[in-house]
């Protein structure tokens, strides 16, 4: 009963298998591979369109390599105030563009709220040197409390950030999960709404060790090359990051597992709402489920073997939690079994 984070899961078998089928022989490094090439190609495939694509380690690198790829002197980056890139990449961003600023925007639920962004950037006059200037807007898809933008939301985001000439960039560490939520494209989701530089991942959906930068305007992909080598996250034997990313594509396992996530989620939620001790704080949309249960209640059910945090009340969320209790993360992931979800339940009840 593993629900802490999609990160504990191990990899999927099939991307096991891919990294074996390619350990072998030789390839020529750096990228520059014929097994790179294929998984580029796949990328342009999936997003319809010509795309620049740069594998890194973490979704940290990816954050910061692609807000570092808009930087500029006096930058500022807008992101929901519970963002990862604010509250847990320990000022990344910040160091790897030579001190670009962050601010912070409010929103319901992990979601940037447009009208907060749209008075919120319009404050810093990009030709009053003091104040600095805009750089990047920042969304997360799907969010860290497990919410999802929708396409219209996504494309009242961008007009923002284009009405004040910065890019939009997403922060998609779980970017398969709120695709399949959404029964939409990659496509759809992304550059078609207006979104300029997506952080990939793959890392918590079933790879081992995978992420990318996927990069809409290739014009600037010469500039986000050097930036990648500066900061250490240039492979010299990338073929393993793709061949986790060919494994992860073939026949839709990408969907797949995530699909598998999300329904494991719906379960545990309902199981949840089912329970006379915990009750769910908001319906879930992907693998993240958020409930409020009583303090001793989730001690004992940590102690019978369920893995799960508590966590920061999010801003927006109005729900009654009293002296006794606490809210509650549970998430789940390719690796989550429906037995799983129901020995949790029946604990619960």
């Amino acid at each position: 009963m593993f629900f802490a984070s999609d990160n504990w899961a191990g990899a999927h078998p099939n991307i096991v298998a891919g990294l074996s089928a390619n350990a072998g022989g030789y390839s020529t490094a750096y990228g520059d591979g014929a097994l790179d090439q294929a998984v580029y190609q796949r990328f342009n495939e999936i997003f319809e369109r010509e795309v620049a694509v740069f594998f890194v380690a973490t979704g940290t690198a990816a954050n910061s390599l692609a807000l570092t790829a808009y930087n500029k002197p006096g930058g500022i980056s807008f992101a929901h105030r519970e963002s990862h890139v604010i509250e847990d990449e320990c000022g990344a961003p910040s160091y790897f563009s030579g001190g670009s600023r962050l601010h912070e925007i409010d929103g319901a639920l992990g979601k940037v709220d447009p009208h907060n962004l749209e008075r919120t950037i319009g404050r810093f006059a990009p030709e009053i040197v003091h104040w600095g200037r805009p750089m990047a807007v920042s969304i997360t898809q799907s969010t860290e409390v497990g919410t999802v933008y929708g396409l219209h939301e996504i494309e009242t985001i961008s007009a923002i950030a284009k009405q004040h000439s910065v890019p939009l960039h997403m922060d998609g560490a779980r970017f398969a999960n709120a695709l399949v939520a959404l029964d939409t494209t990659p496509a759809e989701m992304t550059w078609k709404r207006g979104v300029d530089i997506l952080s990939f991942g793959g890392t918590k959906n079933g790879c081992w060790c995978a992420e990318a930068i996927v990069l809409f305007d290739p014009d600037r992909a010469k500039e986000l090359a050097f930036l990648r080598k500066r900061a250490a996250q240039l492979f010299s034997k990338s073929r393993f990051v793709a061949a986790q990313f060919e494994a992860y594509f073939k026949d839709g396992l990408w969907l797949d597992t995530a699909r598998h996530a999300n329904a494991m989620a719906a379960r545990l939620a309902a199981a949840i709402e089912d329970s006379a001790t915990a009750k769910l704080a908001w319906l879930p949309q992907a693998n993240e489920v958020f409930a409020v249960i009583k303090k001793a209640e989730a001690e004992r059910l940590q102690a019978a073997g369920a893995a799960f945090y508590d966590w920061n009340r999010p801003h927006g969320f109005d729900g009654h939690i009293s002296e006794d209790e606490l809210l509650y993360r549970f998430v789940t992931s390719f690796a989550t079994t429906a037995e799983d979800v129901d020995r949790f339940g029946l604990m619960l009840a």
